[in-house]
């Protein structure tokens, strides 16, 4: 819906108000066209029921308002003797029309002085939770969310089970453009497994005031703009089109910001010619091809901190289900290809030698002499120098499948560009050459209809040889280069999409420890970090710990001295 498609639903909902309250405006002492007024009337309304007046507030701010509604409509009733269990009932399975029928059809009476407070300790449960839900909402959508680090795409700069405070004030807050959905979830409600939101309506794009922009070396959760990833990974999928706050949550490194000129060469970022440099703490990895001249133990890796080491194995066609059982606590991941064949990978170990030949499987070891390891240039360095090493040789990817815009035949994940990132205001030239760059952002996250025939381009109808873009577009990549499903792969990122910004790593747990030794499966270091800033992480976990007993130290002695008094 547009701006002006809203204020006319919103003129609509003014005029629903007025026919179905005017005689109970009258009846609380009030004038009938106060309640015609838009904004007033909910005042007054308040005044009415004996609520504060920031209560008004509440009414205008989506999802918090879709609990406040019929909190309202049932407060009404009961300013009006309306207090059976039926009424409350009434007044909400009706959507509030039901206050229609005690409007014309009841002579009812204003109830200026009456009690606010619960009349059950039921009812103050009920009370209680509809408020810590509405509080929870807008800290939720305003200032800080909950996050998960789910994918290696960051390591070694986030870890798989971080969790994360994600600020929304830092950008600017995001008014939620999908208005009728389940405060504080993403696009499925928990457990139910159903999705948690309505398509319609929709309010347009619209962000608060924050006190920084998007930054080249910010860490940065957006909606993934490629919608889900059923269908990313597996096109022939049908597409989910979701609203574009209930896309896939991602967070990746911002690389580029409008305007700047973009590079990959040999997996380095370079802006404007020169190479990109990364912060402190960014811990950038490529996978690289190790090969031993001898045996080199998994323990030796993991005293010099490299852990992300695979090695590869072919399952010949042909396999049994109980083949693939018995080996599978030692797979990591695996590919079925085209042949009938499987493809898997293991750790440093891989798969022992007397379990192959009990299970008789047919399996051909990929790698041989050699591993892949992902590695920082600093690690790399370190493993050179490990006795039993022969090379360490970073891979450079060569070949450019599913890499943007997909008409650069030359382009891969390691080499791509030069890239102008998009600008608003900013205007491109056109040509059937040029359009792949370009083709989502006109279609798709700008809303134009986008016609091509031979060398024509047509937008919205007429012929177009350049574009002028309506928003900022950014590039964003992960740290574990080669393991990163980001702009590389999906293009420009569009400002609307941007969520807001990591700042405070609060919990972090090792998916690979059982929670029988949680004194290894919590990683005590990374507890309450700032995710930005330079230098070595500090965790700040012992001064929360000070501050929470202080805290209840004060809180037992003002209740004990309360007592007294």
């Amino acid at each position: 819906m547009t701006i002006v498609q809203w204020f006319i639903f919103f003129l609509a909902v003014q005029v629903v108000h007025f026919l179905g309250t005017w005689k109970l405006y009258q009846k609380a002492g009030r004038q009938a066209w106060e309640a015609a007024i838009p904004v007033y009337n909910a005042v007054v309304l308040m005044r009415i029921i004996g609520r504060p007046a920031w209560w008004v507030i509440l009414l205008f701010v989506p999802v918090v308002n879709l609990i406040m509604f019929p909190v309202v409509w049932v407060e009404t009733l009961r300013s009006f003797g309306k207090n059976t269990t039926t009424d409350t009932v009434l007044g909400i399975v009706t959507l509030g029309f039901y206050i229609y029928y005690i409007n014309y059809t009841q002579d009812v009476n204003h109830i200026k002085e009456r009690d606010l407070r619960a009349k059950s300790k039921g009812g103050d449960t009920v009370s209680s939770l509809l408020f810590a839900i509405v509080v929870a909402t807008i800290v939720h959508t305003y200032v800080l969310q909950p996050f998960n680090i789910p994918t290696a795409s960051l390591e070694k700069t986030l870890l798989v089970g971080d969790f994360l405070f994600v600020s929304k004030v830092n950008y600017g807050a995001r008014i939620p453009m999908t208005v009728v959905a389940a405060p504080m979830v993403h696009d499925t409600i928990p457990v139910l497994n159903k999705r948690s939101y309505s398509n319609w309506p929709q309010l347009p794009y619209m962000r608060l005031p924050g006190f920084e922009k998007v930054k080249k070396n910010d860490i940065v959760v957006f909606n993934w703009p490629a919608d889900t990833l059923t269908y990313y990974t597996n096109p022939k999928s049908a597409p989910v089109h979701k609203p574009i706050d209930k896309k896939t949550n991602y967070v990746k490194r911002c690389v580029g910001v409008p305007g700047d000129v973009l590079e990959v060469r040999n997996g380095i970022v370079y802006i404007g010619g020169a190479e990109l440099k990364l912060s402190d703490r960014a811990k950038v990895q490529y996978s690289y091809t190790v090969t031993t001249n001898g045996q080199v133990a998994a323990y030796e890796l993991e005293k010099l901190g490299i852990t992300d080491v695979t090695k590869s194995y072919t399952i010949a066609p042909g396999f049994t289900n109980e083949q693939i059982q018995a080996i599978k606590n030692y797979v990591k991941g695996y590919r079925q290809q085209n042949d009938g064949s499987l493809y898997i990978v293991t750790d440093l170990n891989g798969i022992p030698v007397e379990l192959i030949n009990q299970s008789q499987i047919k399996l051909t070891d990929g790698g041989g002499s050699s591993f892949v390891a992902n590695l920082t240039f600093e690690k790399a360095d370190k493993l050179k120098k490990l006795a039993g090493i022969a090379s360490v040789v970073r891979v450079i990817a060569q070949d450019g499948s599913g890499v943007f815009p997909g008409n650069q035949p030359a382009w891969t994940q390691d080499n791509m560009g030069p890239i102008t990132l998009p600008k608003e205001g900013a205007t491109v030239a056109l040509t059937t050459e040029t359009l792949p760059l370009y083709k989502l952002i006109i279609a798709d996250y700008e809303n134009n209809d986008l016609k091509v025939t031979g060398n024509e381009i047509r937008i919205n109808g007429k012929v177009a040889t350049s574009y002028t873009f309506k928003q900022d577009y950014y590039w964003m990549m992960g740290d574990n280069r080669h393991n990163s499903l980001d702009s590389r792969y999906f293009g420009f990122v569009p400002e609307n999409h941007i969520v807001g910004k990591p700042v405070f790593i609060w919990m972090s747990l090792d998916q690979d420890v059982k929670w029988s030794n949680i004194s290894k499966k919590i990683r005590w270091e990374r507890l309450f970090t700032t995710v930005g800033g330079s230098g070595e992480p500090v965790s700040y976990f012992k001064y929360f710990i000070g501050l929470l007993v202080a805290w209840f130290v004060f809180d037992f002695f003002r209740k004990k001295r309360k007592t007294a008094e």
